[in-house]
């Protein structure tokens, strides 16, 4: 392993705390060793382990598709004077805006993907009060306006206690070299916006991420509207105050509803009242872990093949007791599909998966020091995308 992007560790011969003969492995590391963590070498020190060998490619992911491909909004029914003065509100920032731009320091500048309004935007000023948020068109501009310094952090969502993970920022935390320095959690309580004098009754359709559309969807069967997919919530609870348009209701927050100068035609949309989404907050450099409290450790992964090589893999964790928040599979995108030829042996074809696990334990920790080296065993890439306090706060 490279000392520049990895742990510093002294090994010595040791007598094994675990015994994995069972599993095809050996003892807490490789050779019969035992190691002790002396530090790091540098602050990005554990962002990646090569595991001592090559890097699987990952193929970059295309953009996200338009909003609203399936209607026109310029051809919905519209009206105008109910929504208030939107030019003073800021531009959210695309990816050919962030060039790279020095802090004056003033204040911590986090960037959310969505515009004023955003649940993304209430999960940052959680996590910095004091904040300045820059709103991003896209997941990507956020974590490119971190790597250019035009902010200091982002937070980005990566699951919901409803409608799962958020797929498209698992692809970009392996795209950048950005780390996770901490999360969020965030009571999420949906309203049904529209603009004053409207009913409920009156709407056609209903604009809002696939996410939160997901997570009303019994209540909006019984209201029977076309569900339109659109970028994000205060997105779509935007465009409505813009247009006039009478006929859509937009699925969003409270505080979006109040700078749009929309109506609550309805409260708690969602069909599960523990409506929980977890954030992400990313930053350019990893924090030094602590074990004075609770923490979390995220990685990611790919398997040697073989029969249960992922059993192995993730018995390194529970033969030491740490527990598994998380695991999510994605595939690779540079292979997605390999074909085996009629001469060889094996199954038709099969796909080649990435394994995003979080674990339960500090990277101060000797057991979490341990686990990964024995990961390293089965693994052909490990990458530690962060080691962080785990957020207890509702």
């Amino acid at each position: 392993m490279s000392l520049k992007t990895v742990p510093i560790w002294v090994c010595a011969n040791h007598s094994p705390q675990h015994s994995f003969s069972q599993l095809g492995g050996v003892s807490d590391l490789v050779g019969a060793k035992r190691c002790r963590f002396v530090g790091y070498a540098r602050m990005e020190c554990f962002s990646a382990l090569s595991a001592q060998r090559a890097k699987t490619p990952v193929e970059d992911d295309k953009p996200l598709t338009k909003p609203l491909d399936s209607i026109d909004v310029s051809q919905l029914s519209q009206s105008v004077g109910f929504h208030k003065d939107l030019n003073s509100l800021p531009k959210p920032l695309t990816a050919t805006d962030l060039t790279s731009s020095p802090n004056d320091g003033s204040k911590v500048r986090v960037a959310y993907q969505g515009v004023p309004g955003a649940y993304s935007e209430a999960a940052a000023l959680k996590a910095y009060p004091k904040c300045e948020t820059v709103p991003c068109d896209q997941f990507e501009a956020a974590f490119k306006a971190v790597e250019l310094w035009l902010v200091d952090k982002a937070v980005l969502p990566i699951e919901n206690s409803v409608g799962g993970s958020i797929h498209r920022n698992y692809d970009l935390l392996l795209r950048h070299r950005l780390h996770i320095v901490g999360e969020v959690q965030l009571v999420v309580n949906h309203c049904l916006l529209g603009l004053p004098g409207v009913r409920k009754e009156d709407l056609k359709r209903v604009l809002s991420h696939p996410q939160a559309l997901d997570q009303c969807e019994m209540t909006l069967n019984k209201l029977g509207v076309v569900r339109v997919s659109y970028d994000d919530t205060a997105g779509a609870a935007q465009v409505i105050a813009a247009d006039g348009i009478r006929d859509t209701g937009a699925v969003a927050s409270s505080r979006a509803a109040e700078i749009y100068g929309l109506d609550i035609l309805a409260e708690r949309m969602q069909d599960q009242s523990d409506n929980i989404t977890r954030f992400l907050i990313l930053a350019r450099e990893p924090i030094i872990p602590g074990t004075e409290k609770p923490h979390k450790t995220s990685i990611v992964f790919t398997l040697e093949e073989g029969p249960g090589i992922l059993f192995k893999a993730l018995a390194v964790f529970a033969l030491r007791e740490i527990n598994l928040s998380k695991i999510e599979s994605r595939p690779q995108r540079k292979r997605p599909l390999r074909v085996v030829d009629d001469s060889n042996k094996g199954s038709a074809k099969y796909f080649d998966y990435l394994f995003y696990i979080d674990f339960e334990a500090s990277m101060a920790e000797p057991r979490a020091q341990y686990a990964l080296g024995h990961l390293q065993e089965f693994a052909k890439f490990i990458r530690v995308l962060g080691c962080y306090p785990i957020d207890t706060i509702l």
